[in-house]
């Protein structure tokens, strides 16, 4: 029952994004509002709990997004992270040619890799 329930919500997720993405302006507010609701409730719920303060809520939530490794992804990005890393320009500095490049820098690997993938083939058939 529940993975049926899973699967519609699964593809129906797929269709909204599917259609939102063409309409970028729309999906930003969409999922902004979203957003705001639902940590509106969350705030909400978190008040009627006379013993969480504001400071043991911000305890609780850098201890956990600490242990789950989401607070520096969540709040800075982890594309930002790797890019500064490998001392990279962030993906909206690059210029088209940049981006070009890469892209066929990327198809040149899968080639590679497919082409060692059918040597390994090859060589574990013998």
């Amino acid at each position: 029952m529940f993975k049926r329930i899973f699967h519609f919500f699964d593809k129906l997720e797929d269709h909204i994004r599917q259609y939102l993405s063409r309409h970028p302006l729309q999906y930003t507010f969409i999922g902004t509002f979203s957003i705001i609701v639902l940590w509106s409730g969350v705030d909400w719920t978190l008040s009627e709990m006379g013993f969480l303060n504001g400071p043991i809520l911000i305890l609780i939530g850098v201890v956990i997004t600490l242990a789950t490794g989401v607070l520096g992804p969540f709040f800075v990005g982890d594309v930002i992270i790797l890019s500064g890393l490998r001392k990279e320009k962030k993906v909206t500095e690059k210029t088209e040619q940049e981006v070009e490049e890469e892209s066929v820098s990327l198809k040149e690997i899968k080639t590679e890799l497919k082409k060692i993938e059918e040597t390994l083939g090859t060589l574990t058939r013998e």
